[in-house]
């Protein structure tokens, strides 16, 4: 039997703590489905078609690795693609509390739900997208914590956000 595991996040942008995970978990099962998700409820920096190309850049080079895009709840994309399992990574106690009730949550809905958590290594504990996009916004180097291609994502985004907030600017003082 092939045993299917997903490991869906927004990755927003995907940095080095995303891309340990997927590694560490696609050495346990016969296939990782990373999954980018596209409706998420709070605001993302990145368009799901510019996540989705930044995580299949990450995994371009393994073949139990499939990369693709979903919407609607994570329990029943997972039964969509076959997974037997949910792979989740947790770096701090408030993400095993917040993946706890997650995991229960799905267990109500679909009682053959399975979520295996994996502990960061401990130097991603302090890694999250939110960590990445402040430092980056800031003009501060995340190429310790980023794929290079990531770093530019991020650069050429805040340069046009820049660009966009002077033009506006500009804009708004003529009227």
């Amino acid at each position: 039997m092939t045993v299917k595991a997903l490991f869906p996040g927004t990755f927003d942008p995907i940095h080095y703590g995303h891309i340990d995970i997927a590694h560490r978990a696609a050495k346990l099962f016969d296939q990782l489905v990373v999954a980018v998700y596209n409706r998420p409820l709070k605001s993302l920096l990145f368009e799901p078609e510019e996540r989705m190309k930044m995580v299949e850049l990450a995994f371009k080079d393994d073949p139990n690795i499939i990369v693709t895009g979903y919407s609607g709840l994570t329990v029943e994309f997972s039964r969509e693609v076959g997974a037997q399992v949910v792979v989740r990574g947790l770096r701090v106690f408030s993400d095993f509390e917040h993946e706890f009730r997650m995991a229960l949550a799905n267990q109500r809905m679909d009682p053959a739900f399975e979520m295996i958590a994996l502990i960061t290594r401990e130097e991603h504990t302090f890694l999250s997208s939110t960590t990445v996009r402040e430092i980056a916004s800031l003009g501060g180097d995340v190429t310790s914590m980023v794929p290079p291609y990531v770093a530019d994502f991020l650069k050429q985004k805040f340069q046009d956000e820049s660009d966009n907030l002077k033009m506006n600017y500009m804009t708004s003082l003529r009227d």
